[in-house]
């Protein structure tokens, strides 16, 4: 189906969508720690006056400190599968262990190895 199809049939749904042009960030505020996406693209469905916005984009994660310190940036870690399994068949651990391990290297294998295999 054609966007062009979609919208219109979202339309006779009573749901509108707009994409917001030239987003460069999108930063969610939480008490102790902010979500910032880059390159950001936003659409914005309204569906009978009800607004939900989707974001979509390259995330990073930082902390935020003491009040006016600057925040540090944490990239999000995204562990693959692939990786837990090559971290729980080398190290005998179970799976749950050997992504937290892989979590807590920063996603290093060599460096999750070693810490598994050191318990």
């Amino acid at each position: 189906m054609s966007p062009k199809k979609m919208k219109g049939m979202l339309k006779n749904m009573g749901i509108d969508i707009e994409e917001l042009d030239n987003v460069s960030e999108v930063i969610i505020r939480m008490p102790d720690r902010e979500i910032v996406i880059l390159n950001a693209s936003v659409a914005i469905m309204d569906a009978h006056g009800q607004r939900s916005y989707q974001i979509s984009g390259d995330a990073t994660e930082r902390a935020v400190s003491v009040a006016g310190q600057k925040p540090v940036e944490e990239p999000v870690i995204e562990i693959p599968d692939s990786d837990v399994q090559l971290v729980a068949a080398q190290t005998g651990a179970n799976l749950p262990d050997a992504k937290a391990a892989l979590l807590e290297a920063k996603g290093d294998l060599a460096a999750a190895i070693m810490k598994l295999a050191m318990k």
